[in-house]
């Protein structure tokens, strides 16, 4: 897609890792790019207007009150919808009200964790038939994933199947919750999540030598050697059993 615009895209996430992760790879692209929290909001956002093509990437928090006037800005893409869910019917209506009013706008929303499909790497994306194909001309040069005939037809019958979803999503929210309390037994401070992970910390044992030693017990969480961040661990809520084995590994590991 930014090919297909030449730069001149603002792209907005749901996350910051999946910010960061974007940055490093754009990094040494064509386009001059302009991460948010890399220069003050104002002298971003003039720089982006000056460059004339260059790529803009911010978070949720970043969106409000960008005005960008002329060719500088072509695209808007957001990914991963960090508002509300896209079944829910208002923020549809209104998707489909922004996408009809803007041209230059794409809505992106995968179905790794909202459908739990994570295997098939499936998702979508919403946008003036202009863009849909730009994107249609690009993806089979670009797409580690194509999508076949099974593909589609589970996520067809994950987004059609409401009542599946809402029990999943109210089991990710009971276990959630579950293990924010047993994580705080063990000491540990766990940020309030509205998401499938959390993110703990222990005010007593180094981040990373806990992340170690629950890998050498066969259990992955993700530890990030970064600013702020290098002493939380984040971790997914699995299902009830794997959450289990997780406490208990951290039992183990703190006695």
């Amino acid at each position: 897609m930014l090919q297909a615009s030449q730069g001149r895209a603002f792209l907005l996430f749901a996350s910051h890792r999946a910010l960061r992760e974007a940055a490093e790879a754009l990094r040494d692209g064509p386009w001059p790019l302009f991460v948010q929290g890399e220069a003050p909001r104002a002298t971003l956002l003039q720089r982006f207007r000056e460059s004339g093509n260059g790529v803009l990437l911010g978070s949720a928090s970043f969106r409000e009150g960008v005005d960008v006037v002329g060719e500088a800005l072509s695209v808007v893409m957001i990914d991963k919808l960090p508002f509300a869910p896209p079944n829910d019917p208002l923020t549809a209506a209104r998707i489909v009200a922004l996408v009809n009013r803007y041209d230059n706008l794409l809505v992106i929303h995968t179905l790794s964790k909202s459908r739990s499909l994570a295997g098939l790497r499936v998702g979508f994306a919403v946008g003036h038939p202009a863009l849909i194909e730009a994107l249609e001309r690009v993806k089979n040069s670009f797409n580690s994933y194509p999508l076949d005939r099974v593909a589609i037809v589970g996520a067809v019958a994950a987004m059609e199947d409401e009542a599946y979803f809402a029990d999943c999503c109210r089991q990710v929210v009971a276990t959630r919750d579950r293990l924010t309390a047993d994580l705080g037994a063990l000491g540990f401070t766990v940020l309030p999540s509205a998401a499938n992970f959390i993110f703990a910390h222990h005010p007593q044992r180094d981040a990373a030598e806990l992340a170690k030693a629950l890998r050498e017990r066969s259990i992955i969480v993700r530890h990030f050697k970064l600013p702020r961040i290098d002493q939380f661990l984040r971790i997914t809520v699995g299902t009830d059993g794997e959450c289990r084995a997780l406490t208990a590994a951290l039992r183990e590991i703190l006695a």
